[in-house]
């Protein structure tokens, strides 16, 4: 396909003690062995160590792991996950593994500006190179509703405080999604 670098995701795989760690470090293996530079976007897989270890000794050049929205709205937003537990992840990957890591939010769901601020003092704190911010859009009617359709102004100003938190990049817009140019994060 002359692929040059791929972006694998996945559903949680709570079902399954190791979180399907062995499947993300063997898929790592596998890219790098047709010269491709990968990111993977991981869950939290809630916290194991063990399992976390497998996929950052694959050596990822990105490791991703999305929180998804500010501490205050995680109960609706994220019920099975846990905003520290999530920090944790990200953190353990940079200071232990010095993996380049990312994540990511979406706004629209109630958060406010100083809110996002806070999470992203959190991210540089723990590590976070690489930030993504864009617009939450209601997938079906079944999903929660969009509370606000963030103005482009905002995004900016959302890139510019994320930078000067110490974020070395920040991909902020409406239409940003979590491998939204990618290639450029390695």
């Amino acid at each position: 396909m002359g692929l040059k670098h791929v972006v694998v995701t996945s559903i949680n795989r709570d079902d399954r003690k190791d979180g399907g760690a062995p499947i993300f470090a063997e898929t790592i293996r596998l890219v790098h062995a047709q010269d491709q530079t990968i990111e993977v976007l991981i869950p939290d897989m809630k916290g194991e160590r063990s399992a976390l270890e497998t996929v950052f000794e694959a050596r990822p050049e990105v490791l991703n792991h999305n929180v998804e929205t500010v501490p205050r709205l995680y109960r609706r937003v994220r019920p099975q996950a846990d905003y520290q537990r999530s920090l944790d992840v990200i953190k353990l990957a940079k200071t232990e593994y010095d993996l380049r890591t990312k994540s990511g939010i979406m706004v629209g769901l109630g958060e406010t500006k100083d809110e996002v601020v806070s999470l992203m003092a959190d991210f540089a704190a723990h590590g976070v190179d690489v930030m993504t911010i864009g617009q939450y859009l209601q997938p079906t009617r079944h999903h929660l509703p969009v509370e606000e359709f963030v103005h482009p102004d905002v995004f900016a100003w959302y890139k510019e405080q994320g930078e000067a938190l110490g974020i070395e990049h920040v991909e902020s817009g409406p239409l940003v999604r979590s491998s939204y140019h990618a290639e450029r994060h390695v």
